[in-house]
């Protein structure tokens, strides 16, 4: 088994059956996984903030740390993958966009993350089966590509699955 792990805006896919997809510690981020049935695709991107407008440069040169372009940017990759590059009949799930280090909601990065990402999911008519967002702790979301199988790990939490 090998793992593709993916750092704070990045994305990546894998359709080998052999292969974990991996991101860690997301707090206020969210991580994005899609999973194409047919060609047994999974690919997952690790977004750090809502929309690319605050900062076009980075977004050229890492569009996963951005809602609006990281999810676009995956899709296009699994499209080169064999899938439908506009995720027809994939699977959604979202885990991550938690309140950290912001106890009075005075940024609320984590849910402007969840709300960006579900708005561009919707412009593709895509939408979550399965989330695990919010709350005030961090998660480390791992995909095992021969299953789809989703599962999530937090310090003092343990393991579960999504």
């Amino acid at each position: 088994m090998s793992n593709l792990i993916l750092g704070v805006g990045e994305f990546g896919a894998s359709n080998n059956p052999a292969d974990v997809v991996k991101t860690f510690a997301l707090g206020s981020c969210v991580a994005v996984i899609l999973m194409c049935p047919k060609t047994r695709t999974v690919g997952m991107v690790h977004v750090a903030l809502p929309e690319a407008k605050i900062n076009p440069e980075k977004a050229r040169t890492r569009p996963g740390y951005f809602a609006d372009t990281g999810i676009p940017a995956l899709l296009e990759q699994m499209g080169r993958m064999g899938c439908d590059p506009r995720g027809r009949g994939f699977i959604v799930k979202l885990a991550g966009g938690a309140r950290i280090m912001d106890p009075n909601n005075t940024f609320n990065i984590g849910k402007r993350n969840a709300l960006a990402v579900k708005k561009v999911l919707w412009k593709y008519a895509l939408g979550a089966v399965a989330e695990d967002l919010g709350e005030t702790y961090s998660r480390t979301v791992a995909v095992v590509v021969s299953s789809g199988e989703v599962i999530l790990s937090s310090p003092g939490r343990g393991d579960w699955k999504i």
